[in-house]
């Protein structure tokens, strides 16, 4: 059982990763168990070259942030599940915890994060009944969104980066997962504002 589940390994994805396990420490987070489904085959970032991202060098491909990125997550979270090579198909709830299925294996968790993109190749059991057309995105893409009100598809359940209606740029897909995971952090924290930063202050 996970407490949170992430769906995708790209730039959204990660960042909720990231923050959330930046948050290890804190008493309202130390017991929760959460992993992310790494698949990052259709990823746009595939092809991507970045000249215009915050705090990303000129110059930086997008398929060498994929691995890093994932690396990261892994040598500084290491309590953060990683599950690679693994397909989502089905996200069903059922008494109130999801089953998540995949071409492998079926999870459960309390919450789920979907943060793959916006192809209207979407098609995943269970999420389609939330699919609408991209509002900013040209029509002739046929780009699609899952309808949400700030970034919460239904209770315990989340989208991040382009599929929660944002424009296909790093800085916002990156901005995106991380305010998931404030949400998330605030829900643990029975509603409380909280975050999650690191200092050079702190020792």
């Amino acid at each position: 059982m996970f407490d949170v589940l992430i769906i995708g390994g790209g730039v959204s994805g990660v960042s909720c990763a990231l923050i959330l396990g930046s948050a290890h420490k804190k008493s309202f987070v130390q017991d929760k168990k959460i992993a992310i489904i790494t698949h990052q085959k259709a990823s746009s970032l595939q092809d991507a070259v970045f000249f215009n991202a915050y705090g990303v060098p000129s110059g930086k491909l997008g398929s060498d942030i994929l691995t890093e990125s994932t690396e990261h997550l892994k040598n500084d979270y290491p309590h953060i599940g990683q599950i690679e090579d693994e397909k989502v198909l089905k996200v069903v709830l059922t008494d109130g915890i999801y089953e998540v299925t995949t071409n492998k294996k079926v999870y459960v968790s309390k919450i789920v994060v979907v943060g793959i993109g916006s192809s209207n190749l979407f098609a995943i059991e269970g999420l389609t009944e939330y699919v609408e057309p991209h509002q900013k995105s040209l029509p002739e893409k046929q780009r699609i969104q899952l309808r949400n009100i700030d970034q919460k598809v239904a209770d315990n359940l989340y989208v991040c980066g382009t599929l929660a209606g944002h424009r296909s740029q790093l800085a916002i897909a990156s901005g995106s997962g991380a305010a998931v995971a404030t949400d998330i952090l605030v829900l643990w924290n029975n509603g409380v504002e909280t975050h999650s930063h690191d200092s050079i202050r702190l020792k």
